[in-house]
Protein backbone atom coordinates (compact mmCIF):
# COMPACT_ATOMS: atom_id res chain seq x y z
CA UNK A 1 0.00 0.00 0.00
CA UNK A 2 1.53 3.22 -1.08
CA UNK A 3 1.12 6.00 1.88
CA UNK A 4 2.56 9.11 -0.17
CA UNK A 5 0.62 12.13 0.01
CA UNK A 6 1.09 15.49 -2.36
CA UNK A 7 -0.43 17.79 -0.36
CA UNK A 8 -0.38 20.21 -3.95
CA UNK A 9 -2.29 17.96 -5.50
CA UNK A 10 -4.79 16.75 -2.83
CA UNK A 11 -7.81 18.92 -3.58
CA UNK A 12 -7.73 20.78 -0.66
CA UNK A 13 -9.60 23.60 -0.28
CA UNK A 14 -6.93 25.11 1.80
CA UNK A 15 -3.25 23.55 2.31
CA UNK A 16 -1.31 24.38 5.57
CA UNK A 17 1.73 26.37 4.99
CA UNK A 18 3.48 25.57 7.82
CA UNK A 19 5.74 22.73 8.30
CA UNK A 20 4.11 21.31 11.41
CA UNK A 21 0.60 21.29 10.01
CA UNK A 22 1.25 20.01 7.19
CA UNK A 23 3.24 16.85 8.61
CA UNK A 24 -0.19 16.64 10.62
CA UNK A 25 -2.45 16.78 7.68
CA UNK A 26 0.18 14.20 5.82
CA UNK A 27 -0.56 12.18 8.88
CA UNK A 28 -4.76 12.60 8.55
CA UNK A 29 -4.33 11.53 5.28
CA UNK A 30 -2.15 8.66 5.79
CA UNK A 31 -4.72 7.04 8.64
CA UNK A 32 -7.82 7.83 6.53
CA UNK A 33 -6.69 5.42 3.98
CA UNK A 34 -5.45 2.78 5.87
CA UNK A 35 -9.01 3.12 7.63
CA UNK A 36 -10.39 2.87 4.20
CA UNK A 37 -8.57 -0.16 2.97
CA UNK A 38 -9.01 -2.19 6.86
CA UNK A 39 -12.03 -1.25 7.53
CA UNK A 40 -13.87 0.35 4.60
CA UNK A 41 -15.22 3.88 3.33
CA UNK A 42 -18.33 3.24 5.74
CA UNK A 43 -15.73 3.96 8.55
CA UNK A 44 -14.28 6.65 7.11
CA UNK A 45 -15.88 9.43 9.53
CA UNK A 46 -14.21 12.69 10.56
CA UNK A 47 -14.30 11.41 14.06
CA UNK A 48 -12.69 7.83 13.15
CA UNK A 49 -10.27 9.28 11.00
CA UNK A 50 -9.03 11.76 13.56
CA UNK A 51 -9.46 9.13 16.28
CA UNK A 52 -6.69 6.84 13.89
CA UNK A 53 -4.20 9.85 13.10
CA UNK A 54 -4.23 10.91 16.69
CA UNK A 55 -5.34 14.51 16.66
CA UNK A 56 -8.58 16.04 17.61
CA UNK A 57 -11.57 16.27 15.54
CA UNK A 58 -11.17 20.34 15.77
CA UNK A 59 -8.01 20.26 13.57
CA UNK A 60 -9.19 17.71 10.94
CA UNK A 61 -11.88 20.02 10.36
CA UNK A 62 -9.91 22.52 9.80
CA UNK A 63 -9.00 21.06 6.33
CA UNK A 64 -11.48 18.32 5.77
CA UNK A 65 -15.03 19.36 7.53
CA UNK A 66 -16.97 15.89 6.67
CA UNK A 67 -17.11 12.60 5.38
CA UNK A 68 -17.43 13.52 1.52
CA UNK A 69 -14.22 16.13 1.83
CA UNK A 70 -12.19 13.23 3.22
CA UNK A 71 -13.64 10.92 0.19
CA UNK A 72 -12.77 13.82 -2.34
CA UNK A 73 -9.46 14.08 -1.18
CA UNK A 74 -8.63 10.56 -1.32
CA UNK A 75 -9.44 10.52 -4.58
CA UNK A 76 -8.27 13.02 -6.17
CA UNK A 77 -4.43 11.89 -4.83
CA UNK A 78 -5.32 8.31 -6.26
CA UNK A 79 -6.07 9.60 -9.58
CA UNK A 80 -3.05 11.92 -9.11
CA UNK A 81 -0.60 9.27 -8.50
CA UNK A 82 -2.14 7.36 -11.65
CA UNK A 83 -1.68 10.83 -14.01
CA UNK A 84 2.30 10.83 -12.50
CA UNK A 85 2.76 7.50 -14.07
CA UNK A 86 1.02 8.52 -17.49
CA UNK A 87 3.01 11.79 -17.60
CA UNK A 88 6.16 9.04 -16.93
CA UNK A 89 5.73 6.89 -19.51
CA UNK A 90 4.88 10.20 -21.76
CA UNK A 91 8.37 11.15 -21.03
CA UNK A 92 9.64 7.75 -21.42
CA UNK A 93 8.01 7.25 -24.72
CA UNK A 94 10.05 10.06 -26.81
CA UNK A 95 13.88 8.35 -25.84
CA UNK A 96 12.84 5.22 -27.56
CA UNK A 97 10.62 2.87 -29.92
CA UNK A 98 8.39 0.49 -27.86
CA UNK A 99 8.10 -3.12 -29.46
CA UNK A 100 4.98 -3.83 -27.98
CA UNK A 101 3.41 -0.11 -26.05
CA UNK A 102 0.65 -1.47 -25.62
CA UNK A 103 1.68 -4.14 -23.11
CA UNK A 104 4.04 -1.37 -21.40
CA UNK A 105 0.94 0.98 -21.10
CA UNK A 106 -1.30 -1.81 -19.74
CA UNK A 107 1.56 -3.16 -17.57
CA UNK A 108 2.16 0.32 -15.52
CA UNK A 109 -0.94 0.22 -14.72
CA UNK A 110 -1.86 -3.40 -13.24
CA UNK A 111 1.35 -2.34 -11.27
CA UNK A 112 -0.73 0.66 -10.26
CA UNK A 113 -3.99 -1.31 -9.39
CA UNK A 114 -1.54 -3.95 -7.44
CA UNK A 115 -0.04 -1.11 -5.30
CA UNK A 116 -3.18 1.46 -4.97
CA UNK A 117 -5.05 -0.32 -1.90
CA UNK A 118 -6.91 2.74 -1.14
CA UNK A 119 -7.89 3.42 -4.90
CA UNK A 120 -9.39 -0.35 -5.51
CA UNK A 121 -11.59 -0.04 -1.68
CA UNK A 122 -13.00 3.14 -3.11
CA UNK A 123 -13.77 2.74 -6.67
CA UNK A 124 -15.01 -0.55 -5.72
CA UNK A 125 -17.70 0.23 -3.25
CA UNK A 126 -20.80 3.11 -3.38
CA UNK A 127 -19.02 6.06 -1.55
CA UNK A 128 -18.14 8.36 -4.72
CA UNK A 129 -19.35 11.61 -4.58
CA UNK A 130 -20.83 13.48 -7.45
CA UNK A 131 -17.97 15.68 -7.01
CA UNK A 132 -15.27 12.63 -7.26
CA UNK A 133 -17.42 11.14 -10.27
CA UNK A 134 -16.89 14.79 -11.30
CA UNK A 135 -13.11 14.52 -11.01
CA UNK A 136 -12.54 11.13 -12.39
CA UNK A 137 -14.16 12.12 -15.87
CA UNK A 138 -11.70 14.77 -15.81
CA UNK A 139 -8.84 13.01 -15.30
CA UNK A 140 -10.13 10.13 -17.77
CA UNK A 141 -9.93 13.06 -20.31
CA UNK A 142 -6.78 14.12 -19.54
CA UNK A 143 -5.15 10.26 -19.47
CA UNK A 144 -6.88 10.06 -22.80
CA UNK A 145 -4.81 13.21 -23.76
CA UNK A 146 -1.70 11.90 -22.72
CA UNK A 147 -1.81 8.35 -23.85
CA UNK A 148 -2.67 9.80 -27.64
CA UNK A 149 0.61 12.24 -27.20
CA UNK A 150 2.29 8.89 -26.38
CA UNK A 151 1.12 6.90 -29.47
CA UNK A 152 2.39 10.01 -31.64
CA UNK A 153 5.47 9.81 -29.50
CA UNK A 154 5.78 6.41 -30.66
CA UNK A 155 5.66 7.92 -34.38
CA UNK A 156 2.20 6.24 -34.83
CA UNK A 157 0.35 9.19 -37.19
CA UNK A 158 -2.08 11.71 -35.62
CA UNK A 159 -5.53 11.93 -37.26
CA UNK A 160 -8.90 12.84 -36.50
CA UNK A 161 -10.18 9.49 -35.43
CA UNK A 162 -7.06 8.75 -33.47
CA UNK A 163 -8.87 11.42 -30.22
CA UNK A 164 -11.72 9.03 -30.81
CA UNK A 165 -9.37 5.83 -30.67
CA UNK A 166 -7.43 6.85 -27.72
CA UNK A 167 -10.51 7.77 -25.58
CA UNK A 168 -11.76 4.42 -26.28
CA UNK A 169 -8.85 2.34 -25.76
CA UNK A 170 -8.67 3.90 -22.29
CA UNK A 171 -12.21 3.42 -21.28
CA UNK A 172 -12.24 0.06 -22.22
CA UNK A 173 -8.32 -0.60 -20.41
CA UNK A 174 -10.10 1.19 -17.29
CA UNK A 175 -13.17 -1.47 -17.37
CA UNK A 176 -11.26 -4.66 -17.62
CA UNK A 177 -8.58 -3.42 -14.75
CA UNK A 178 -11.40 -2.80 -12.81
CA UNK A 179 -12.69 -5.87 -13.55
CA UNK A 180 -9.23 -7.65 -13.13
CA UNK A 181 -9.10 -6.35 -9.51
CA UNK A 182 -12.22 -6.64 -7.98
CA UNK A 183 -12.01 -9.94 -6.79
CA UNK A 184 -8.06 -10.34 -7.15
CA UNK A 185 -5.95 -8.05 -5.46
CA UNK A 186 -2.79 -9.31 -7.71
CA UNK A 187 -5.34 -9.12 -10.72
CA UNK A 188 -7.19 -11.87 -12.34
CA UNK A 189 -4.21 -12.88 -15.01
CA UNK A 190 -6.29 -14.49 -17.87
CA UNK A 191 -8.27 -11.28 -17.85
CA UNK A 192 -5.43 -9.23 -18.24
CA UNK A 193 -3.76 -10.57 -21.38
CA UNK A 194 -7.27 -10.64 -22.48
CA UNK A 195 -7.76 -6.70 -22.61
CA UNK A 196 -4.06 -6.69 -24.03
CA UNK A 197 -5.03 -8.84 -26.49
CA UNK A 198 -7.76 -6.84 -27.39
CA UNK A 199 -6.08 -3.08 -27.13
CA UNK A 200 -3.43 -4.74 -29.68
CA UNK A 201 -5.97 -5.57 -32.52
CA UNK A 202 -7.64 -2.38 -31.70
CA UNK A 203 -4.74 -0.24 -32.46
CA UNK A 204 -3.62 -2.85 -35.48
CA UNK A 205 -7.05 -1.68 -36.59
CA UNK A 206 -6.51 1.82 -36.18
CA UNK A 207 -2.94 1.46 -37.96
CA UNK A 208 -4.28 -0.28 -41.31
CA UNK A 209 -7.56 1.33 -41.72
CA UNK A 210 -6.87 4.99 -40.71
CA UNK A 211 -6.88 7.84 -43.29
CA UNK A 212 -3.71 9.92 -42.71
Amino acid sequence: MSDSFDLDWAGLRRIPQQARSRERLLQVLAAADRILVSEGPAMLTTTRVAAEAGVSVASLYQYLPDRDAIIETLAETYLHRLETRMRLLLELSGRRTWSDPVGILFDTFVDAYRVEDGFRALWFSRSLTEATQAVDREHKLRMTRMLRSILTAQGIADSPRLEVVTRAAHLVADTMLQEAFRSDPDGDAALIDEAKTILRGYLREYLATAEF
